[in-house]
């Protein structure tokens, strides 16, 4: 049980659905799915469904249909799962046979324990059965083992022939390299060569798997090394955004702090302000009180004179009164100048919401892994000179694309004025170089395949495809009906060219033919003008660049129009020429004219110019970024291929 427990844990699992396979599929590669698992990822691939063949979501190999006319569904229902997969799924998948009870006895509707196990009828027998076995001549011979006491059962499970479904397969074609039962062999092997039992290969091919597990068990020691590497990363890592994090909150602390130190140098303004002011009004309230008082003094004063048998009492009163001596004290609110009238707190919301907006505690930076980093400063890092032995003409880089072989990264570039397409390389150490003579100049170029390229040859209406070894190889000659400049890939079996004479946009298949043609227009006019350069983003769009129309236009393969980018004042374009899209999504494009490389948005916003005459790019041609951070520019006027990497240097 606990076997059977580990096998379908590590063994019968499917890594997509994470459950026991469920009618499984082996494909080309060797890596087996459910048949609903692998149909479904396929679905989500259009590459895989134009190319008629299941995707295999851990390599990405693809294994071709035998009938891709069937629905996408019923694809995966011809690819059988390997005899490993198969043996072990009879052996210790759920719905496997039972050993402890007796096969034939069990038919009848009857249990009876077993004793014995054949392996080669794959049955188990109880002590009558199993005598009954022996007695008959066809099974007489037969390796049988005793199931009494703890011994493990081995099942030799016998492998039937698809086509003679009573015959096992016993025999080796190592011609066809198939496995074949007798009857296969006298029909369809008698002229081969080398047909053997897969018995005496068994050796051999134990010897293989032996070699072959100790490079697999190398390269699972490597790869546990570098987990192990990973997870020390994780925690350094972990342990850095803790860091990252406490310079944020200090950051947000020291702002938060001179908040704090202008709210309180308010507060104690205000205080101070307060405080006189308040004392202001307290002495006014001081000296009032002293009015009244000499007012009801006053009053008394008047109160007794008129009670006074005086006459000459009331005459001075009167006189008094005359003179203005009664309001003399009301004299005395006579206010000082500079006095604090009222306190008021006026604030600027708009400039306090502006100033926090502008509030930048700082920035996160990411960098990636073999990516450019687009904010940093491009350095110039190698200069490569495309002319070479043979050459009659001056070299006239058009556009370029890197391949990647075995680790060496080769630069493959169009040279249109010596009708060739060119690679350069470093291998082991020592820079070497191919040329490939065609019938007529070369423009643009695209990578199909990993060791692939598609080039356009205008003039002959012709587009070539071409293998990277590094040293370049004809593969074959498509014929198109139109002189097509600019190409991109867009699937392993479509690809996208335009056409300056008659403005567009073609989405063609392998064999040149155009499946559909795109025009777009604004306010009844052709966006296109004269376009030259295209490339594909990373979410399958198409990038033109238009020297005439002097923009830079994104269009579904459908052909509707994503965005246009028509700058004007310091970001006009002048002569947009080559273009590319990184893996992040940036859009770098070649403005000839200006000498510079300008970097826009995915959504096609400027960002910069950045690539400039100061950098050395001379009327810039196709541009390209590599997988390691590099950008590769063709200059038209120095002839030659500018690298550039960047830096974190100011």
């Amino acid at each position: 049980m606990a076997t059977s427990q580990k096998l379908e844990e590590h063994f019968l699992t499917c890594t997509i659905c994470t459950e026991v396979f469920d009618n499984p599929c082996t494909l080309v590669c060797y890596h087996t799915f459910c048949r609903k698992c692998v149909v479904n990822y396929t679905k989500t691939r259009p590459e895989a469904i134009s190319a008629k063949s299941l995707l295999c979501p851990f390599c990405s190999k693809m294994t071709k249909v035998s009938s891709p006319e069937k629905p996408l569904e019923e694809w995966a229902d011809d690819v059988k799962p390997s005899f490993v997969i198969q043996g072990l799924l009879d052996s210790f998948g759920p719905g496997c046979k039972d050993t402890k009870n007796c096969t034939c006895c069990q038919r009848e509707g009857e249990t009876t324990p077993a004793s014995v196990w054949c392996s080669i009828c794959d049955d188990a027998l109880c002590q009558s059965c199993a005598r009954a076995h022996r007695q008959f001549p066809a099974t007489r011979h037969h390796d049988v083992l005793d199931l009494s006491g703890e011994v493990t059962t081995i099942r030799k499970r016998k492998v039937m022939c698809n086509e003679h479904k009573d015959e096992c397969i016993k025999f080796l074609c190592k011609d066809c390299k198939k496995v074949t039962c007798h009857t296969c062999c006298v029909i369809y092997h008698r002229k081969c060569d080398s047909v053997v039992t897969l018995e005496s290969e068994l050796p051999a091919l134990k010897s293989q798997l032996l070699n072959e597990k100790d490079k697999i068990i190398k390269k699972q020691i490597q790869m546990k090394v570098k987990v192990d590497t990973v997870k020390s990363n994780v925690i350094s890592e972990k342990d850095r955004y803790a860091k990252i994090e406490s310079e944020i909150k200090s950051s947000g602390n020291k702002a938060r702090e001179k908040i704090t130190f202008k709210e309180n140098k308010l507060l104690d303004e205000l205080r101070e302000i307060s405080e006189k002011h308040i004392g202001q009004l307290t002495a006014d309230i001081k000296s009032e009180e002293i009015s009244v008082q000499m007012y009801r003094q006053q009053v008394e004063l008047i109160d007794q004179t008129l009670q006074s048998e005086c006459d000459m009492d009331v005459y001075e009163m009167y006189q008094g009164c005359e003179a203005g001596d009664v309001d003399a004290a009301g004299d005395a609110d006579v206010k000082e100048k500079g006095r604090i009238a009222k306190i008021m707190f006026r604030q600027d919301t708009d400039q306090l919401s502006r100033a926090l907006n502008d509030l930048q505690l700082g920035e996160i930076d990411i960098q990636y892994e073999g990516v450019l980093d687009l904010k940093a400063t491009p350095v110039l890092q190698d200069t490569i000179n495309i002319r070479v032995a043979g050459d009659g003409n001056v070299a006239r880089p058009i556009d370029l694309t890197i391949v990647v072989m075995n680790g060496t990264d080769t630069v493959v570039v169009t040279d249109y004025d010596n009708k060739s397409v060119k690679s350069f390389y470093t291998k082991t150490k020592q820079p070497g170089h191919s040329k490939l003579n065609l019938s007529s100049g070369p423009y643009g170029i695209t990578k199909l395949k990993h060791n692939q390229v598609a080039v356009t040859v205008p003039s002959t209406r012709q587009i070539v495809t071409v293998e990277v070894n590094p040293d370049l190889v004809l593969l074959s000659t498509i014929t198109t009906n139109k002189q097509y400049r600019g190409i991109t890939s867009l699937t392993e079996s479509t690809l996208a060219a335009c056409v300056p004479s008659s403005p567009g946009v073609d989405i063609l298949d392998m064999t040149g033919h155009v499946l559909r043609s795109i025009s777009p227009v604004h306010s009844g006019k052709n966006i296109l003008q004269n376009p030259y350069f295209l490339c594909t983003t990373r979410t399958g769009n198409i990038l033109v660049s238009d020297c005439s129309s002097r923009c830079v236009l994104c269009l579904t393969p459908e052909g509707d129009v994503v965005f246009t980018y028509t700058p004007t004042g310091d970001t006009t374009l002048i002569y947009p020429w080559g273009i590319t899209s990184t893996s992040t999504g940036d859009i770098l494009v070649a403005d000839s004219s200006q000498h510079e490389v300008v970097h826009l948005t995915e959504s096609g916003q400027f960002v910069r110019h950045f690539l400039t005459a100061d950098d050395g790019v001379l009327n810039p041609c196709g541009v390209w970024v590599d997988g390691r951070g590099h950008v590769y520019v063709c200059n038209y006027a120095s002839r030659d291929i500018k690298v550039f990497t960047s830096s974190n240097r100011v």
